[in-house]
């Protein structure tokens, strides 16, 4: 892997458009489980699919149920921004990193100093009312008990896009507009299998793709430097000049 490092960190040196693309993966190494991975959510049993739970119908048929999982897990607020983090944040500091593209709705990339990032799925620490719209802080949905309700009397509802929702279209023009000015896509911690939005690379405007994954993915010939390695492990090992 040192040769590739090496690639890596020179292609970093030599550029000052780097887009981030990350998934599930970004936040294993905090701790967060994935979906998909043998021990992610997909493979624990509950009374339905987590992907169920997960929709809008679920949320609207039994909300109770909804926030008796949505508590359990995906409210991972103990989780701390870990290397790959980090390192991102160091990049846009250093006018290198025009913006991050995450699927992850922990808030850790804003944890760690990110400032431009586009959170395609929403995020936990925003939630409102759908009757008067009024936002609560995540702390309001976690002490909350049963369906968390706003003094309007309305449900109060996480800001993440749930299963059968569309992507938010500002968040969507927003990446799309970073991609194109990109000259260096970093791609790391997914596996490139949800969409809509890992389709949004197709935008990416030309120049070197590099992918950091553990395991295969079905864009692995389309990129000009594939690492197998966890992402977090990779760009601590970056250097910012």
């Amino acid at each position: 892997m040192e040769e590739q490092l090496a690639t890596l960190q020179q292609w970093i040196d030599d550029s000052r458009s780097i887009v981030f693309f990350g998934g599930a993966g970004v936040s294993t190494e905090s701790g967060i489980k994935d979906f998909r991975s043998v021990d992610g959510l997909y493979s624990q049993r509950y009374r339905w699919p987590p992907e169920e739970i997960l929709s809008r119908t679920f949320f609207d048929r039994d909300p109770e149920e909804f926030y008796r999982f949505y508590r359990d897990k995906m409210l991972c607020l103990d989780a701390r921004p870990n290397a790959a983090h980090r390192k991102l944040a160091e990049l846009e500091a250093a006018g290198k990193l025009l913006g991050v593209i995450t699927q992850n709705i922990d808030g850790l990339h804003q944890a760690a100093g990110s400032q431009r990032v586009w959170e395609l799925h929403g995020s936990v620490h925003r939630n409102f009312c759908v009757k008067c719209g009024k936002f609560h802080p995540v702390e309001f949905v976690r002490d909350s008990q049963g369906i968390p309700t706003c003094s309007c009397g309305g449900t109060v509802k996480p800001d993440v896009v749930l299963y059968e929702e569309g992507l938010d279209s500002r968040v969507i023009q927003g990446a799309v507009e970073d991609l194109r000015k990109a000259g260096l896509l970093i791609i790391g911690g997914t596996s490139l299998a949800v969409y809509p939005a890992a389709g949004l690379i197709d935008y990416f405007g030309g120049g070197r793709i590099v992918l950091i994954n553990k395991t295969p993915t079905p864009y692995d010939r389309r990129a000009d430097l594939v690492i197998p390695a966890p992402i977090g492990e990779v760009l601590g090992r970056i250097t910012v000049k």
